[in-house]
Parts: C-alpha cells; sequence; structure tokens
C-alpha cells in the first residue's frame, strides 16, 4: 500500500519535534495524534507540516481555544508521490521491482508500437531479422562440421583434404560474412524506427492535456526528459538486441544439442547442472544491480540538470556572485552519483569473480572428458573439435543470464524508469471520478452574431466573453484562496486584479487558463461565430455536471483549438522558443514550418509519425514578413532589426532584456489577435510610458483584457477591478470585491 503523508497548515508556527506527541503546538492550539508512527517534517514554506502515516494506524486533530484569539489549523492527507521528490534517504530504500512487475511494465512499454500504424513495416523488419539471424545460426552449424573435418584431415596429415577443406572455409567465410552484417544493420534500423515512433509516442502524451505542467509543478517523477530521450532510446536497442539473443540462443540450444548428446550424452548432462547452478549464484550475487542501475540513471540526470539550470540562469548567478553556491551544488550532486556509481562498481567486481571463473573454469572440460574416447579410437581429432564448439555454444545458450545479468540489471533499471512514467501519462489519461468530482468545470460557447441575424436583436450590446460562477478556489492542501466567486466580463470591459500577495490572484490566471483544477464552479469562454454554433460543451469531458451528444474527444480536441485563438495568456517572465527571431513572433499561433516539398523530393525511407502538420483551418492568414517588422515597430522594438535579422538563432532569453522579452510577448499577442487576454503582470519589467502606449495598442487592437498589477498606473487603463483579500478561516463573507473604477476607488484600492 502506498505510503500517505498527513499535512498542518497553520498560521503560526507548530515545531516539528511535539508532532506525535500530545502537546500544545502554540499559544492557540493543540493537536493530538494517535500513532506513535510518525515521522516528522518541516515544510519551511506555507507553513506547512507533513509527517508519514503508516497503514491501520488511524489520525485526528482536536484544535482547542486556549485565549481570546483562536488560531485555525487545516490538516490534509495526500499521497507521498505528490508532496516531495524523493529524497536520498528513500532512494536508499527503493525496492526492487519484482518479475511480474517488470514483465508487466515491458509489454505495456513495448507492445503498442506493434500494433500502431507502422505495424505492418514493423513486422515485415522483424520477420526479416528473424530470419537473417536464423540464418547466421545456421552458418555457425555449418562451420561447426566445417572445423571438424578440417581438423580431421590436419590429423590425418591428407594435404589433399586439407586443402579442399581450407577452400570451403574461405567460401564460407565470403558468403557468411555479409549475413552477419545485413542481420546488424537490419536489427539497428528496425531499432532507430522504433525508437522514432516511441519518441514521438511518449512526447505526444507528455504534451497533451498540459501533463507536462502537472509533472513539473507537483514533481511527481524526476526527470522526465531523461526518460524520453536516453531511456527509450536503450530500451528500444536493447529490448531488440535481448530478443534476438534470445531467439538465437533457443536456435542455437536446439541445433547443437543434438551433436553434443550424439557425441557423448554425460557431457550434456553435466553442462546442463553447472549453468543452471552458475545462473542461481549470479542472480544471488547481483541481486542489488537493478536498483543501484535505476539510481545511477537519477542521479546523472539530476547532476545533468544543475548545469542546464546553470547554464539557463548564467545572469542571475552572476549577478549574485553565486559562482561558489553553485559549485557547491553541482559537486553535492556528482558526489552523489559518484557514491552509487561506486557502490555499483563494487557489485559489479563481485559479480565478476564469479562470471570470470564460471566461463573459464570449464573450457578444458569437453576435451577433457572426451579424450579417452579418442585414444581409445572411438572418435576421431576432429570430433574433440567439434565438440568443445558445441558445448561452448550451449553454455553460452545455458549460461545467458551469467554472463548478461549486469546488461540485464540495466535494462530492468530502465523499464522500472519507462514503466513508472507510462503509468503516469496513463493516470493522467484517464482521470478517476472522485478527481472529476473536485474540478473545476471550463465551458466554451458559440454565440451567434447578432449582426448577421437580418437586424433583429441588440447590435449596440456587449458581447459576453467570459463568465464565472460560483467560483472557489483550493489550494491543494484544500485551503479556501477564493471564495464563490462570479463575475461577467463582456468586450472592452478591461479587468483590473489586485489584492496582497498570497491572496490567490495568480491562481485565478491560472483557473481561467486551465492551470489550476482545485476547486469547484465554472468557467465560461463565448467565441462569437456565424456559421456552425454549437451549444456550451465543456473541456472537462469527464464532468458529472456538463452532458453533450457529441464525441467528448472530438468535441475536446475542437474546443481547445478554438480556445486558442479566443484566449490568450501573458505570463510575467515570457516564454521564448528555439529558434530565430520570426519563430518568436509566431509562436504559439504558427509554426514556422519549412516549405512544401513535392512528393519526388519526400524520402522514400521517411517516416510519417514523425511528420506533423497544424489543421490550416484552425488558424488566421499567417503574418507576411512586413507584418512582423510592423508590429515590432508597434511595440517600440524595431531597433533590435538593427541587431538581429529575424531569421537569426539566438538564445534569446539570454540576449533580449525582461523588458524587450515583455514587449516581444506583447507582439506575439497583437499578431494573433485573441477575443480575451490574460496578463499576470506582464508589464511589470517595462517603464510607465512604455506600458501606456502597450495598453493603448491593445486597446485599439479591440482586444479585451483582464491584468493582474499592483501599480496605481494601471487603473486608467481599466474599467472595472475585482480586489482579492486573503480568507478569513473562521468567517464566511466573501473574500474579493468587484467594482467599476473611478478616480476614488482607483485611490482607496491602490492604498490597500
Amino acid at each position: 500500500m502506498p505510503t500517505k503523508l498527513i499535512g498542518i497548515e497553520s498560521p503560526v508556527h507548530l515545531p516539528s519535534q511535539n508532532f506525535c506527541n500530545a502537546q500544545a503546538f502554540s499559544s492557540s492550539s493543540s493537536v493530538f495524534c494517535s500513532t506513535s508512527h510518525g515521522h516528522g517534517r518541516n515544510f519551511k514554506h506555507h507553513k506547512l507540516y507533513c509527517f508519514t502515516l503508516s497503514h491501520r494506524y488511524s489520525f485526528f486533530i482536536d484544535t482547542r481555544r486556549k485565549s481570546q484569539k483562536s488560531t485555525s489549523v487545516s490538516a490534509f492527507v495526500c499521497h507521498s508521490s505528490l508532496a516531495s521528490p524523493q529524497t536520498n534517504q528513500e532512494d536508499g530504500q527503493r525496492k526492487v521491482p519484482d518479475v511480474q512487475t517488470l514483465l508487466r511494465r515491458f509489454w505495456k512499454v513495448a507492445s503498442p508500437y506493434w500494433s500502431s500504424d507502422d505495424k505492418i513495416e514493423a513486422r515485415w523488419r522483424l520477420a526479416t531479422v528473424f530470419a537473417l539471424t536464423l540464418g547466421t545460426t545456421g552458418i555457425s552449424v555449418g562451420f561447426n562440421f566445417l572445423g571438424r573435418d578440417f581438423y580431421n584431415a590436419l590429423a590425418n596429415k591428407d594435404q589433399e583434404q586439407f586443402t579442399k577443406q581450407l577452400v570451403y572455409y574461405l567460401a564460407s567465410f565470403a558468403g557468411g560474412i555479409p549475413v552477419f552484417v545485413l542481420r546488424d544493420y537490419a536489427k539497428d534500423t528496425l531499432s532507430l524506427r522504433w525508437r522514432s515512433w516511441m519518441t514521438s509516442y511518449y512526447m505526444d502524451r507528455y504534451l497533451k492535456n498540459r501533463t507536462f505542467y502537472k509533472i513539473q509543478s507537483q514533481s511527481i517523477i524526476d526527470n522526465p526528459d531523461q526518460r524520453i530521450v536516453d531511456d527509450l532510446s536503450s530500451f528500444t536497442g536493447t529490448a531488440l538486441a535481448f530478443s534476438l539473443t534470445l531467439f538465437n540462443a533457443t536456435v542455437d540450444l536446439i541445433s547443437f544439442s543434438n551433436i553434443l548428446y550424439g557425441i557423448y550424452p554425460p557431457l550434456f548432462l553435466i553442462l546442463l547442472a553447472y549453468s543452471l547452478g552458475g545462473t542461481a549464484i549470479s542472480v544471488f550475487l547481483g541481486r542489488g544491480l537493478v536498483t543501484l542501475n535505476f539510481l545511477q540513471e537519477k542521479k546523472e540526470a539530476d547532476f545533468r540538470y544543475g548545469l542546464v539550470r546553470v547554464r539557463e540562469n548564467a545572469e542571475s548567478i552572476a549577478f549574485y556572485d553565486g559562482e561558489e553556491n553553485e559549485m557547491q551544488l553541482l559537486l553535492q550532486r556528482f558526489r552523489s552519483a559518484f557514491d552509487n556509481l561506486s557502490k555499483l562498481l563494487i557489485s559489479s567486481r563481485n559479480l565478476d569473480f564469479f562470471t570470470n571463473g564460471y566461463r573459464y573454469l570449464i573450457q578444458i572440460l569437453p576435451a577433457a572428458v572426451v579424450a579417452p574416447m579418442y585414444f581409445s579410437g572411438k572418435i576421431e581429432f576432429g570430433v574433440i573439435n567439434q565438440s568443445v564448439s558445441a558445448f561452448n555454444h550451449i553454455l553460452g545458450d545455458f549460461s545467458l543470464i551469467v554472463y548478461q545479468f549486469q546488461a540485464i540489471s540495466a535494462f530492468s533499471a530502465v523499464i522500472d524508469r519507462l514503466g513508472e512514467f507510462d503509468d503516469l501519462l496513463t493516470s493522467s489519461e484517464t482521470r478517476s471520478d472522485s478527481e472529476s468530482m473536485e474540478e473545476i468545470c471550463r465551458e466554451f460557447c458559440t454565440l451567434n452574431d447578432p449582426s448577421m441575424s437580418n437586424g433583429s436583436g441588440p447590435l449596440n450590446r456587449a458581447s459576453k466573453l467570459l463568465t464565472i460562477e460560483q467560483l472557489t478556489l483550493l489550494t491543494p492542501s484544500k485551503a479556501t484562496l477564493i471564495r464563490d466567486l462570479s463575475l461577467e466580463v463582456c468586450e472592452k470591459d478591461h479587468l483590473l486584479i489586485t489584492g496582497p500577495s498570497g491572496s490567490g490572484k495568480t491562481s485565478l490566471l491560472r483557473a481561467i487558463a486551465g492551470l489550476w483544477s482545485f476547486g469547484r464552479g465554472t468557467i465560461r469562454f463565448y467565441e462569437k461565430n456565424t456559421r456552425d454554433a454549437l451549444p456550451c460543451l465543456s473541456a472537462d469531458v469527464a464532468s458529472p455536471e456538463t452532458t453533450s451528444v457529441y464525441d467528448p474527444k472530438h468535441e475536446y480536441s475542437k474546443l481547445n483549438k478554438r480556445n486558442s485563438r479566443g484566449v490568450f495568456f501573458l505570463p510575467q517572465k515570457p516564454y521564448l522558443v528555439l529558434g530565430t527571431l520570426r519563430q518568436q513572433l509566431l509562436y504559439p499561433t504558427w509554426s514556422n514550418d519549412p516549405a512544401p516539398m513535392s512528393d519526388s523530393d519526400i524520402p522514400a525511407d521517411s517516416l510519417s509519425f514523425l511528420m506533423r502538420t497544424k489543421d490550416m483551418d484552425s488558424r488566421p492568414t499567417k503574418p507576411t514578413t512586413e507584418d512582423l517588422v510592423q508590429v515590432l515597430e508597434d511595440v517600440r522594438l524595431g531597433y533590435i532589426l538593427s541587431r538581429f535579422d529575424l531569421d537569426s538563432t539566438y538564445e534569446w532569453s539570454s540576449v533580449l532584456s525582461v523588458g524587450e522579452q515583455q514587449r516581444l510577448a506583447f507582439a506575439r499577442m497583437l499578431l494573433s489577435r485573441p477575443n480575451l487576454v490574460l496578463l499576470d503582470e506582464s508589464t511589470s519589467a517595462l517603464d510607465e510610458a512604455n506600458e501606456a502606449h502597450i495598453y493603448q495598442l491593445i486597446e485599439a487592437a479591440g482586444i479585451t483584457y483582464v491584468s493582474i498589477g499592483h501599480r496605481r498606473t494601471l487603473f486608467e487603463h481599466h474599467r472595472s477591478v475585482l480586489h482579492i483579500s486573503p480568507v478569513e478561516p473562521t468567517s464566511a463573507l466573501l473574500n474579493w470585491r468587484f467594482e467599476p473604477i473611478s478616480n476614488e476607488s482607483a485611490y482607496n484600492l491602490s492604498k490597500q
């Protein structure tokens, strides 16, 4: 059963050493735990305290009033996998997955490709590889008999027969070597094709439904990038190699067992007992290698990620003079990888002592056993060589686990990491009913344009863009951020959201954007459309609050496309893509597609699943180069064209200042022309003149905006204000206030 965590959230300090005792935590509250199996951990942020709750032990909290001023303490239960990343101590206690779990995960990861759209090509290539492998086994058997006749001719001093066998040997080499080479080439190309499909498959699942955001924000698993890049590459190559090795060993065993058993049956039985005993000892000696290989993958990835963070935050580290601290942190991560690798090398060394002895101890056994038969004249000298060759083949087949144990343990770690990743992606795709009940319902509606209805309808009435109904936002610990918020945003109804830090302003924008699901209520978007009008459809297709006769998957995809055109979100720190300046401006509405190729230009071996195209009908017309230059001039970034060409590629987050990056993000938005834009302190790095200029551009473009900000100058660019205050735990009153902006309200609110 998975470990659970009990969390306690309090506005006052609670000493973590008292967690398991029936003592007062503060002057105003006391907590009693009925379990003595709790292990406290102090989470410094938000005064959050957690400790492990063992299975079959209960827990309760009793808050007692000791003074006139009471203190509220909230508790929650969560799975430990969502609470924090694994610590080194937890890494050391990681359990080795059993064989059944590894086989289940292997099948779950490996099987989708062989039933995919590429299955026909894949199966033909796999059949070719197996056929070539069968051919190499036949060639090996032929060499076994050629070797027998060759050494017989040599022992009999028969020069004519010796010359004849030598010619046969050379001819067999000339014909056999291409088969071995083609088998390896066919295996490697199939492995590359398999990896390409799996990379596309896992990246699609990773980026779908914002799973990448959930993984990063909740620290559910470590290094998903490494699992996609390194582990997938290792998995496909090793899985195919092991499959061929197992197939080759099976065919080899059948072929050479008949030869060896026909020469001397007791020798075959000795070999069988020797190999089974060696396998058992290898498993015993190498039982910890799977866990060590798993941890080594993780620790190497952690160290590499630390170096990437130094590169991405080079300027901030330089400003802080933080080189020494970064050096300490990087060395700490490297030492962790070094210590684990040292343990891995020790385990490998101990296994190698046995493996090498196992391999060389028995080399003279077949010759020693059949030598008496040769001395008595029952067999020829070539039969000794044949028996040694057959013996070594069968020994290798029976001792597959002994010889490959380190590779198998490393492969098991890869299976475990990919299986864990796959399980997480599957759980994200298939949410449980209990989860959907707790989530916020987001709906998208199409409104008929009154201007297209033959004069009927109120032409001057502003169209609704966004409505929020009875929205309550919660933290992951179930503490309330915003209570029962209801509001409506119409065209030109520019809304400013204010409030102290930590009151839930950004969480509200995240909920509107679909990134925050903790809470309840309905967020409804509206879009004018004169054709193909649809009723309100829910993006949360699993929610019981909305029913629809449409296919959920089809409508969900369609609605996401509509939402991507209707709502645009600008965070405080803009995201700059890897690419040219042109791609920065076109992101995310358009992609800088390469020039279309004719059918004759497309390579014959191109992979269709690596070629993705966007739905051109769902996007507005792509801006021209003149449009891109003009929008840069509009946001007062035209001067950068004297330094960079539109098709120049740089690390733009390092080249441009934060203020320039924010203006570049506004240029993107102006090109996309959404109906509604959500601004999370998106002008924080701009001076007041540039800030006013940007808001005037958005107003002139006819785009409605909802802003979060603290500057008093923002009030003159908005028509209404939503002020959010921290929730009082002991009060049932609403913690928000919505009112039109006037000079007096702007002054009062800016002082709060």
